[in-house]
Order: C-alpha cells, then sequence, then structure tokens
C-alpha cells in the first residue's frame, strides 16, 4: 500500500519499495522525495476509502451469485417477485453507512 499512497500523490513518481515499509524507499529518476508522514497520511486516507467501500463489495459478490436475468424472466412468466426479494435481502445484509 505504500507504493499505492506515493503513486496518488505522484502518479509520475520513479521508485522502488522494498517490503511495506515507508522506510525503505529508493527515489529514482530525479523523483521529488516525499516526506514519510506524507505518505502515511495518504496511506491512512486510502485505507479510510476502502474501508467505506466494504458494503459495496460485498453486495457486488452476493449480486454476482444471482443469476438476475433468469430470476426477473422468471417472475415476469410467474407474476412473482423473487428477484427483487432477493435484491432488497442483500441491501438489507449489507446497508449503506
Amino acid at each position: 500500500m505504500i507504493l499505492e499512497s506515493i503513486l496518488e500523490i505522484n502518479p509520475d513518481a520513479k521508485v522502488v519499495v522494498y517490503g511495506d515499509s515507508a522506510d525503505n524507499i529508493e527515489w529514482h529518476d530525479g523523483t521529488t522525495p516525499i516526506s514519510k508522514e506524507d505518505i502515511l497520511a495518504k496511506q491512512a486516507e486510502l485505507q479510510t476509502e476502502y474501508d467505506a467501500q466494504e458494503y459495496a463489495r460485498n453486495r457486488k459478490a452476493e449480486y454476482d451469485m444471482l443469476n438476475q436475468y433468469e430470476m426477473m424472466f422468471d417472475d415476469q412468466r410467474d407474476g412473482t417477485a423473487t428477484w427483487v426479494d432477493a435484491i432488497n435481502a442483500i441491501k438489507s445484509a449489507h446497508p449503506k453507512p
């Protein structure tokens, strides 16, 4: 995540990161080094954004397991609401924060 943080700050950075520590960074090709504090702050920001989207990742995983087109077709044919019920159950299980 250190590398991702650096590239969020400077997408053109030429850098090598050894391990996942802001202490083991080599800056190359004239890239201006970014302070460890700025890198760690960006890392915390990116982690917060990632954590805030957990509900969406969980919903997607469950949506992907549904055969939604078949469910919609069957509901239209049979006059049922199986698809709507399944979607609402997923949304209830993984609400937006």
